[in-house]
């Protein structure tokens, strides 16, 4: 009997890897082969650019990487330097999850975000200094201007919550989003290939930031909410 062409599994196009991804994975085997040890000084930012070719941007965001995963630091004026060692193996932690399912993958993660953002609202509305208060408006800016121009924000969004989190001052949450970088970003993708996924959260950023600029955490947390249960209605409304 012939196979059913709708039951033959699909082989999928992989995605393409990003320049800032493979400048991390460049600088961990670097590393490695290297054999630096904590206190070794990494070659310099226009060494790094003309060794891999790519701009000073995308060696910047690999070196933020790293900073937030706590395994370098940069000292001004000094250089960039190893606080601990580091491996292809260890700058990604691997999740166990069934990406053929995207609705349950979105929930799943959903489950997380909503536990590390509803906190990090509320550490950051605490700890946040006039500073963080001002990348954070910056970022919202940008993501307002984009949102109104093309009707979504994908990657501005994720560069406000970001924001957000570098706000807390404390690395742990920084180092949480990289390592599971990859998954999160399926909610700034266009899951379920909507442009309009989660639009209506879209307002809440702003009142998230107003909890923050007025310090008061429990309003933080209440914005949050608000906006990740517009992303599980979302989930559940577009996956029918």
């Amino acid at each position: 009997m012939k196979a059913n062409v709708s039951d033959t599994p699909l082989i999928r196009p992989l995605p393409a890897m990003d320049r800032a991804r493979q400048v991390t994975e460049a600088l961990a085997h670097y590393v490695e082969a290297a054999k630096l040890k904590a206190g070794d000084r990494l070659p310099a930012e226009r060494e790094l650019m003309a060794a891999l070719a790519v701009g000073r941007s995308t060696i910047r965001e690999a070196i933020r990487h790293f900073q937030a995963l706590g395994v370098i630091e940069t000292r001004m004026g000094s250089g960039t330097y190893l606080l601990k060692p580091v491996s292809k193996a260890t700058i990604h932690m691997p999740l166990s999850l069934d990406t053929a399912h995207l609705r349950d993958v979105l929930l799943q993660t959903l489950e997380v975000r909503r536990g590390i953002e509803c906190e990090a609202g509320m550490v950051a509305a605490r700890r946040r200094t006039a500073s963080d208060l001002a990348i954070i408006e910056e970022k919202l800016d940008e993501m307002e201007r984009v949102h109104q121009a093309k009707g979504t924000s994908g990657p501005e969004d994720l560069a406000f919550h970001m924001a957000v989190y570098h706000a807390t001052h404390n690395p742990l949450f920084g180092q949480l989003l990289e390592q599971m970088r990859e998954t999160f970003e399926r909610f700034w993708t266009h899951p379920f290939d909507r442009e309009d996924f989660a639009r209506r959260s879209f307002p809440f950023h702003r009142t998230l930031f107003n909890a923050i600029a007025a310090q008061d955490p429990e309003a933080a947390r209440a914005e949050t909410l608000k906006i990740l249960e517009i992303v599980e209605e979302d989930i559940k409304e577009m996956s029918k």
